[in-house]
């Protein structure tokens, strides 16, 4: 398979050309730091090595073995997200801490991904998802003052940072960009019906396949008819996802069908994925082992339960927390065509 990132990066020439992105780079993360700062937020550094790299059904890690002084060896992973250790730090009794943190995903590669970047987390204990929001929109402004943009553009679609961020549900979006009644197919209590979004799918032009799971169908329908209409003009905040689709998130109090989660898109593009935070340690053990097992009969490999997260999401306090992906807010602000192009030192892959 060919490479899909350019060759020799730290060739003078090439890098000439790179230089200018990865300096707006370096001043979108200054901005960001300052903005924490100021908020009484705590920067933070978390291991990339971890017994359990994430348990969504999609996330596929990189795997390896730490070997003791004794010999012997056990699997490790390399994370696919900060948040376990995150979550970890306020059982411990911080309040408000951010860290940018290099994360890693298998079977990743496109011009908005790479299997290695940086992603920035923050957490807020106490307040809810809603205030995850507004920072979201203060940091769209921020990055695109530091990027020296007044505007995102990106595959023909323009964002304005500077405006306040339109909150759509995903009943929402469904209903305006494919006409299906999401909210149809979601019992009160989470329970969900593939037959029924299955039937309506189809009316709408999608292709679908016996096998496909309600997961599957409502994955198909957001890639293929909303999120193309996400983040033009200005940003879009979805919010209020389904809570089959949201294993880290809290219900909603106000509707069991939908859970505390939004994901924030500029241009098409999907930048923070944010919720208001589940520390029942029962139901997120449960939501884990139905992931791992949809995970097996799919991929067939499951990843291990962190235990230790689990035991410290018992004494966890009430918090909201999110993740951004900081290389695509970093493109997005400075003109840059690939995410590779804001990265210093991009992995290479292929042949």
């Amino acid at each position: 398979m060919a490479a899909t990132t350019p060759s020799r990066w730290w060739t003078p020439d090439v890098h000439a050309d790179r230089r200018p992105f990865l300096l707006a780079r370096n001043r979108v993360q200054a901005a960001l730091r300052a903005f924490f700062a100021g908020d009484d937020f705590l920067e933070v550094d978390t291991p990339a090595l971890q017994i359990s790299p994430g348990n969504e059904t999609h996330l596929h890690a990189f795997k390896t073995e730490l070997i003791g002084s004794d010999g012997v060896a056990n699997d490790y992973y390399l994370h696919t997200s900060p948040e376990f250790a995150c979550k970890k730090l306020l059982s411990a009794g911080e309040k408000r801490i951010f860290t940018f943190a290099h994360v890693y995903r298998n079977r990743e590669t496109s011009p908005t991904h790479q299997p290695e970047f940086t992603m920035l987390e923050w957490y807020r204990v106490g307040e809810s998802y809603a205030a995850l929001m507004e920072d979201c929109g203060r940091m769209l402004a921020l990055a695109a003052e530091a990027g020296g943009t007044k505007s995102f553009t990106y595959r023909g679609m323009t964002c304005d940072p500077f405006a306040a961020p339109e909150r759509l549900s995903v009943a929402e979006a469904f209903s305006r960009h494919s006409g299906i009644d999401l909210l149809a197919t979601i019992a009160m209590d989470g329970e969900t019906d593939r037959d029924g979004l299955a039937a309506r799918a189809s009316g709408a032009g999608i292709r679908i396949a016996e096998d496909d799971t309600w997961s599957d169908i409502f994955s198909r329908i957001l890639v293929e008819k909303v999120e193309p209409h996400l983040g033009e003009g200005r940003a879009t905040i979805l919010c209020d996802y389904p809570a089959a689709e949201a294993a880290l998130a809290r219900r909603s109090p106000e509707d069991g069908r939908v859970s505390d989660r939004f994901e924030l898109y500029a241009c098409g593009v999907e930048l923070a994925n944010a919720f208001g935070e589940l520390t029942d340690p029962v139901e997120q053990r449960r939501r884990f082992e139905m992931e791992m097992a949809e995970k097996q009969r799919i991929y067939g490999e499951t990843y291990p339960l962190d235990e230790d997260f689990l035991a410290a999401l018992a004494i966890m306090p009430e918090a909201s927390g999110a993740a951004l992906g900081f290389d695509r807010l970093a493109m997005l602000a400075s003109g840059a065509r690939r995410i590779d192009q804001v990265m210093w030192a991009p992995v290479a892959w292929g042949a």
